[in-house]
């Protein structure tokens, strides 16, 4: 039997790129996965739930259509800086907490959520007030005006992860007096369909400079397998963390050994 034998998951973006490769981890370790994607996914999930993450509505419909308990859920959609930047922080940030926060009651004891931020979150820190700010709204609508009241210096899809890292962060002590864990991972680039996007949003040399320093990008196997393992019973003492999983560039960014990228 293995650990994921039985157990149930929730995967959002499971149609492409890291969602696709979560999705066929977990069936593949005997898990049953459902699906909440815009797309239909192409991995043999036991149900497609079809919805639409920038809109709180679609997302409590999807989760209604859902039976039973879960073990886990993975989210894993988002989409780039590329979109307007309204549209970016609803669903790369407002959506993720809207759907997480609808699901506690849906998670069995020891059940976790798993977030993909990304690396692109780095500047956090300077930004924490506002971050804190943002996530002291009660509602989608209401994280949706504060941003529209406050725009952000620089790319939306920088700051819906920062937002994200932070809310992992801060959610850590909450979710376990639940008996639950949140975690995240933060991915730097990735060889997924939306790669393209990203070169545009945050430049074509950064990226390559990345690449270039590393050898390769990652791919979508790559953050997988660290969201399998964030959901995994290995690691169940691992909480409110932001995992980053970029091959070292944000180490040799943070230790002064390469300049923080311009994005």
């Amino acid at each position: 039997m293995t650990a994921f034998e039985g157990k149930r998951f929730v995967v959002t973006g499971a149609a492409s790129g890291i969602g696709d490769a979560v999705a066929e981890r977990l069936l593949s370790a005997g898990a049953e996965v459902v699906s909440l994607d815009r797309n239909t996914p192409t991995a043999a999930v036991s149900r497609h739930v079809e919805v639409d993450l920038a809109n709180p509505r679609s997302i409590d419909a999807a989760v209604e259509q859902l039976d039973g308990q879960f073990d886990g859920l993975m989210n894993v959609a988002g989409i780039p800086g590329t979109a307007p930047a309204d549209l970016v922080l609803a669903v790369n940030s407002l959506a993720v907490r809207h759907l997480t926060e609808a699901f506690f009651d849906r998670l069995n004891p020891g059940g976790s959520v798993t977030i993909v931020s990304s690396t692109a979150g780095f500047g956090w820190p300077a930004r924490l007030d506002a971050i804190r700010d943002l996530l002291a709204t009660d509602t989608f609508e209401e994280g949706a005006a504060w941003f529209k009241a406050n725009p952000q210096q620089g790319n939306a899809y920088n700051f819906s992860k920062e937002v994200t890292t932070v809310y992992t962060m801060t959610m850590g002590l909450a979710v376990i007096e639940m008996g639950l864990r949140i975690n995240a991972v933060l991915p730097g680039p990735v060889e997924t369909p939306i790669l393209a996007d990203f070169e545009e949003s945050m430049g074509k040399d950064n990226l390559d400079g990345v690449k270039e320093l590393l050898g390769r990008h990652a791919d979508p196997g790559d953050i997988a397998s660290a969201l399998i393992f964030l959901a995994s019973e290995e690691a169940r003492w691992i909480n409110g963390h932001a995992l980053v999983v970029d091959g070292g560039i944000t180490g040799a960014v943070i230790s002064g050994v390469v300049p923080a990228p311009e994005i």
